[in-house]
């Protein structure tokens, strides 16, 4: 398997700078990161890929038994890593691919010189007898997995926009709604499941690398609770709240974001 040609891989940017590795979120790819990529790269070795299903990724190596657990991801991740043959990388994560980072760092630590948690939430279940607040319960995604997969498109356009926020922006939330539309059914309702119904709390404390969670002010997917929650359970993790609001904040505040990224990259990469 061409792992680049299987993930579309890019690689722009500075070639002596430390490596900066992009990871979109669900129902995306990497397009979604052309505006901090400008930032990035001045300084920065940038790595962009798609996850296998989405973008321009061969559709070809997409198979339901690897990519029913965020296992399969991150494993793709690590292949990238080896076949590009690139030292410890600053790997920036977006919402479920937060976690796929996480569990790719548990494999192999020594690839990441650090983690940037982009919207990330471990677990979207509340678990009141633990005391986490998810942001949603059982039921809530139960109902969401049952209409995205009855009517994946419906689900997109009704969700993007809560997902997106910014409700006074609608080409933001016209945009999301587009990329979900491209993404082949099956594959949604597979990822989605992946996505939604994943719990990787116990994942986080293993996680000894220099880490910073960037959060949103008011995001409906992942609430400050959430982040709080992951920034407690990872040693020595730097929690920041973004001047953005939604979920997709490399869209909605592209400025803020790529500072955040580049500041933290700058300190702990090499």
């Amino acid at each position: 398997m061409d792992v680049r040609r299987r993930n579309h891989v890019t690689v722009t940017g500075r070639e002596d700078g430390p490596v900066v590795m992009l990871a979109h979120g669900f129902g995306c790819d990497q397009n979604m990161w052309r505006l901090v990529v400008p930032t990035l790269e001045q300084d920065f070795r940038v790595v962009l890929f798609d996850h296998v299903g989405a973008g321009q990724s061969d559709l070809s190596a997409w198979s339901e038994e690897r990519y029913a657990s965020l296992d399969g991801y991150a494993q793709d991740v690590l292949e990238i890593c080896r076949d590009l043959d690139l030292g410890p990388v600053v790997f920036v994560g977006h919402s479920v691919s937060a976690m796929i980072g996480v569990l790719a760092a548990r494999v192999d630590p020594e690839r990441f010189a650090g983690m940037v948690l982009l919207t990330p939430s471990p677990c979207y279940i509340d678990d009141p007898a633990a005391g986490y607040r998810g942001g949603f319960s059982a039921e809530d995604i139960d109902e969401l997995l049952e209409s995205l997969e009855s009517n994946y498109l419906g689900w997109s356009s009704a969700m993007a926009p809560v997902i997106m926020g910014n409700p006074e922006r609608p080409e933001l939330g016209q945009e999301l709604t587009n990329s979900f539309c491209r993404t082949d059914p099956k594959i949604a309702r597979v990822f989605a499941r992946a996505t939604f119904l994943s719990d990787n709390r116990a994942d986080l404390a293993s996680l000894t690398i220099p880490t910073l969670i960037a959060q949103c002010s008011s995001d409906a997917i992942a609430p400050p609770e959430v982040g709080a929650f992951v920034h407690a359970e990872i040693a020595g993790s730097q929690l920041v709240t973004l001047t953005a609001t939604g979920h997709c904040p490399q869209l909605s505040a592209p400025e803020a974001t790529a500072a955040a990224i580049a500041t933290f990259a700058s300190r702990v990469g090499r």
